[in-house]
């Protein structure tokens, strides 16, 4: 990875890859990127409803309401306190394990304008998504140039788990606010990158992920200076943390346990990091006795994070993008849940997809036709796994 991860002088990253030459006939442009990812996941919603008809399924309300999104709009209607389950083991699963930002943002949505829970759930997830490519986009952009960060963007969108973009689901807005701040931090605009690291944290449990990046990445940048660095990053790294650990004090004070109140919510929903210890009873059950397709894949598609992490590392990537890749990785793969879900809790890590960015640009450069056909065909599987997903399988997202 690279030593440093903000620019010296001037608004582009220091010690960064070489850019790729210029390549002619490379798609480039943020137009360009945005509009293939509006017409990716329109089509991802399209081919979800049409499957939907083909199954007698209502033909929208999973895109709405499947799992986890009830909980949000629940407590975007009612609020905290007011919905719990109890599982067939005798567990009490509460809503205190779902972080604030997006139900709140529903409910603030629902009050200026007519609109149910379920769509302002689906407007949110939508207009963050969009804001995720084009923070996507701006990162490739200021460390490997145009092409690559069409290519990045393009990937992004075709990505198997790609669905929970189109559904009433956080990722969106977890991605837009991740995106955004790590591209302050290249910039060195670190209270914007503290801000939005902290809103990232008020929105999903592993947004701490951004705090720890924006952390390290100023840490590493004071030591570089030798000190000598500009208050703002002191302000941004302090600041980053505090959504995170605010809702988890908030909860902890509800519970009655301030350090471990929240912790002991997650594990009523089985939640919890046991150092892989869960992961690796997951893989030999499925070796043994076998699963259904949506763990397989969702094996194929951890191995496959874990492996682009380790192409990340090589490929020299700045300090800040290299450790929001890796505490998600770590997350999934130390983390015990749902082997369903994985996928989708690395869906927020778009920086492990450079180093395929950049064989995607190289290869359009060389067989460009090649590149079209392994662009269409990640954008078949994409569709057809998210319909599976939302219509036939009863894996949880």
């Amino acid at each position: 990875m690279s030593t440093s991860s903000v620019p010296r002088s001037g608004p582009v990253a220091p010690s960064r890859p070489a850019r790729l030459p210029s390549l002619g006939r490379t798609p480039s442009g943020l137009g360009a990127a945005l509009a293939f990812f509006v017409a990716v996941r329109l089509a991802g919603a399209t081919v979800v409803v049409l499957a939907n008809r083909a199954t007698g399924h209502p033909l929208l309300r999973n895109l709405a309401h499947a799992w986890d999104a009830r909980w949000y709009q629940h407590i975007a209607a009612y609020g905290y306190g007011d919905l719990i389950e109890i599982t067939r083991h005798g567990g009490v699963q509460a809503d205190w394990a779902f972080f604030p930002l997006y139900p709140g943002l529903i409910r603030a949505l629902t009050t200026v304008l007519p609109l149910t829970p379920g769509k302002a759930a689906l407007l949110l997830a939508g207009v963050a998504a969009v804001v995720a490519a084009w923070g996507v986009y701006r990162v490739g952009d200021l460390v490997y140039g145009r092409g690559v960060a069409t290519a990045l963007v393009v990937l992004w969108a075709v990505l198997p788990q790609s669905v929970e973009l189109t559904i009433a689901y956080t990722e969106s807005l977890f991605s837009a606010l991740a995106a955004w701040s790590l591209y302050s931090v290249l910039r060195g605009r670190w209270l914007w990158a503290g801000g939005l690291a902290a809103l990232a944290g008020l929105s999903r449990p592993s947004g701490f992920a951004v705090a720890a990046a924006v952390v390290v990445a100023g840490a590493h940048e004071a030591v570089r200076r030798r000190g000598r660095v500009s208050p703002r990053l002191w302000v941004g790294c302090l600041t980053a943390p505090v959504g995170w650990l605010g809702y988890i004090l908030w909860v902890g004070h509800r519970t009655g346990d301030l350090l471990g109140g929240y912790f002991g919510v997650q594990q009523a929903w089985n939640s919890r990091f046991d150092f892989g210890r869960g992961s690796l009873l997951f893989v030999k059950g499925l070796l043994v006795r076998g699963g259904g397709f949506v763990y397989a894949a969702a094996l194929v598609m951890v191995v496959a994070g874990v492996l682009l992490f380790c192409l990340l590392c090589l490929d020299r990537a700045p300090l800040v993008l290299v450790v929001f890749a890796g505490v998600l990785v770590l997350v999934v793969v130390g983390g015990s849940g749902s082997f369903a879900s994985k996928p989708r809790f690395l869906l927020p890590a778009f920086t492990l997809l450079i180093p395929l960015a950049r064989a995607l640009v190289r290869s359009w450069r060389l067989r460009p036709a090649q590149a079209v056909l392994v662009v269409g065909a990640l954008t078949a599987v994409s569709l057809l796994f998210g319909a599976y997903v939302m219509t036939v399988a009863r894996a949880p997202l």
